[in-house]
């Protein structure tokens, strides 16, 4: 079995490891104007590609 015989640096880890980073979700504008995640029911009005899904009933 392969043993490293040095440690590995932080920098070499960190090198190694800079293509494996989570890019950062893109942002899609709902029809009331309030940003949301994509292929989600806006948290505002509750609607999804233009259809009411979710009751807006906070009150």
């Amino acid at each position: 079995m392969a043993v490293p015989k040095k440690k590995t640096s932080k920098s070499r880890k960190g090198m190694r490891r800079s293509h494996d980073h989570i890019s950062a979700p893109n942002i899609v504008y709902c029809e009331c104007g309030e940003p949301t995640l994509p292929h989600r029911a806006c948290s505002v009005c509750g609607t999804y590609k233009g259809r009411q899904v979710v009751s807006s009933d906070n009150a």
